[in-house]
């Protein structure tokens, strides 16, 4: 049986404000085929974003030139809880709606230094114009719509607290409010969406991301694709590090291999698609807004 795809790229994110490497920063795993067809595994671990976003696009670039289709995963959210862009009086509410409100908005030198608190309070500010919903900084950031510790506030009339595919996994991730503090991921969409938005629009009609583009079902037409951009996380997978391997190394390579082991199973599309019996309003909010992480 025919893979889906010839090569698996895995984004472990970051959203360090310094330049970093080890433990704690961007790493990007690559599982593609060798002289002899042979799958192999290597990772990279740039500095910073932007050298990362360089490694990506020649790497991906590099792989679509020899007709190899890609697999691309991120380890940030693609998506926020159903009515976050309704609540940020966005045009166009939904997942492209709200890239596009990143995309534009966000600062992130080729440094590190980023916006991403100040990013956090002005939307505090277009959806309740007090600190919340999202929380979490350093003392130094916090200002009139953004608090270093959790606020407490009344979540009725608000997004969710968690997306439909965050309540699914176990334990519960963090919620994308929360930006700052151990394990908190909020910093890492804020950063990670835009960047993933300008790979897309570089790929052109060669790419997709999944479940927004092609609904929450599985591939039925890749021919025309280069690249499935998909949101995944190491907690849908047993992972275990090898000897005197970095955790954050470890979590792309295991991501890799699982997904080849599956596409090499022919095991592989039926995650693509939503659990049977899913309600269609959950369908519906999962494609238009949240997202879903591959494999939760």
């Amino acid at each position: 049986m025919a893979r889906l795809f010839n090569a698996y790229v895995m984004v472990g994110w970051s959203a360090g404000a310094k330049p970093a490497t080890g433990k704690d920063s961007v790493w990007i795993g690559v599982l593609k085929p060798d002289a002899r067809f042979r799958l192999q595994f290597e990772a990279h671990n740039p500095a910073t974003r932007e050298e990362a976003m360089v490694l990506l696009t020649k790497t991906v670039g590099d792989l679509t030139r020899l007709r190899q289709r890609v697999l691309l995963g991120f380890d940030f959210a693609l998506g926020y809880p159903q009515g976050t862009a309704k609540a940020l009086n966005l045009k166009q509410p939904d997942w492209r709606g709200l890239w596009n409100f990143l995309g534009n908005r966000v600062s992130d030198k080729p440094t590190n230094l980023n916006s991403r608190f100040n990013d956090a309070a002005q939307m505090n500010r277009l959806m309740t114009d007090q600190p919340w919903p999202f929380w979490g900084c350093p003392p130094r950031d916090a200002q009139r719509t953004l608090t270093s510790t959790k606020p407490v506030y009344d979540k009725t009339a608000l997004p969710p607290l968690l997306r439909r595919t965050e309540a699914a996994l176990s334990p519960h991730p963090k919620p994308l409010w929360q930006l700052y503090g151990a394990g908190a991921t909020g910093g890492h969409a804020i950063l990670g969406i835009p960047r993933a938005r300008a790979l897309l629009e570089s790929y052109g009609d060669k790419a997709q991301v999944w479940p927004f583009q092609t609904g929450w079902k599985a591939p039925v037409d890749l021919d025309a694709l280069s690249v499935l951009i998909a949101e995944v996380n190491a907690a849908t997978i047993d992972m275990k590090a090898e000897a005197t391997e970095i955790p954050d190394r470890a979590k792309v390579r295991a991501l890799a291999e699982h997904f080849a082991r599956l596409d090499d199973g022919g095991k592989l599309a039926a995650i693509f698609s939503a659990p049977k019996g899913t309600r269609e309003a959950d369908i519906a909010a999962v494609e238009t807004e949240e997202g879903w992480i591959l494999g939760a």
